[in-house]
């Protein structure tokens, strides 16, 4: 049996055993997917015990997605412009690690909007945190001529931006409704929406009518500030596609399948959050 596990720090909250499950039925693999509560400061050892305790590999999520970037052999670009790793395996007595939410947030986008990168000059970017930097690195990878990063802390986006000369330009957060008027894609990457956090207070009067807006968040699955972009007809693109699909690499790694993700995985998992 083929065995893969998820790792943080509480790590019972989160929903990648439903994923996986899902494609191991699906495709009659004789496999496990588990929760694994690592505590801080041991998430080094646990990897490199990966051969030990008969794993593939493993996700990784907060607060140890740093320390395990740490632990890794080798990783891609997307974890080093993220500095953070969320997907490991084993390789020839190696640990390689990835950061698929840069895939993620890309293939969410291109499965609601196909056409995107031809109408993508201008990219708005809420945040500053890791998933900022995922999805800026992934935005300029694609060709985005030019992305805007705004941020409470003005500080971390101009750190940002720093690493990207001339792709980047920073904004203060309360000047954002101006800003608004030749951004083609909008993302928010900040908890702002999530259930139990403040809602994220943009007007979108100024958002041309063409703009595309993003959220991360999935719980709720559809945000407020998703739920006033449909309302003016924008395309909208919800948080939970970029979960399933950062899931892909993992299991094609471990299990030697690359998973398809459905609309039937899709309902799968919004059941769920439509019943916490």
């Amino acid at each position: 049996m083929i065995r893969a596990c998820c790792i943080g720090w509480p790590v019972t909250h989160i929903r990648s055993p439903l994923i996986h499950g899902f494609w191991l039925a699906q495709y009659g693999i004789e496999g496990a997917y588990t929760r694994e509560a690592v505590e801080p400061g041991d998430v080094a050892r646990f990897l490199h015990s990966l051969a030990d305790r008969d794993l593939a590999g493993c996700n990784v999520t907060i607060p140890h997605k740093e320390a395990a970037f740490a632990a890794m052999d080798e990783v891609d670009p997307g974890a080093v412009a993220v500095g953070a790793v969320n997907t490991v395996w084993r390789e020839a007595g190696r640990l390689v690690g990835m950061n698929s939410d840069v895939v993620g947030f890309l293939k969410n986008l291109d499965d609601h909007v196909p056409a995107w990168e031809g109408e993508v000059a201008h990219a708005l970017v809420l945040g500053a945190g890791g998933a900022a930097r995922g999805v800026v690195h992934g935005l300029l990878s694609r060709g985005v001529p030019l992305v805007t990063l705004a941020n409470r802390s003005l500080g971390k986006a101009e750190a940002i931006a720093a690493a990207h000369p001339g792709a980047i330009r920073t904004h203060d957060w309360q000047g954002l409704p101006a800003a608004l008027g030749d951004v083609d894609l909008l993302v928010n990457t900040t908890s702002l929406g999530m259930s139990g956090h403040p809602s994220l207070d943009l007007p979108l009067e100024t958002l041309k009518p063409s703009a595309i807006v993003s959220d991360i968040v999935y719980v709720p699955l559809v945000t407020d500030l998703l739920a006033r972009a449909a309302a003016r007809d924008h395309h909208i693109v919800q948080g939970l596609g970029m979960l399933l699909h950062q899931a892909v690499p993992g299991f094609a790694r471990w299990f030697g399948v690359t998973p398809e993700v459905t609309p039937e995985l899709y309902e799968h998992l919004a059941a769920d959050v439509r019943g916490r």
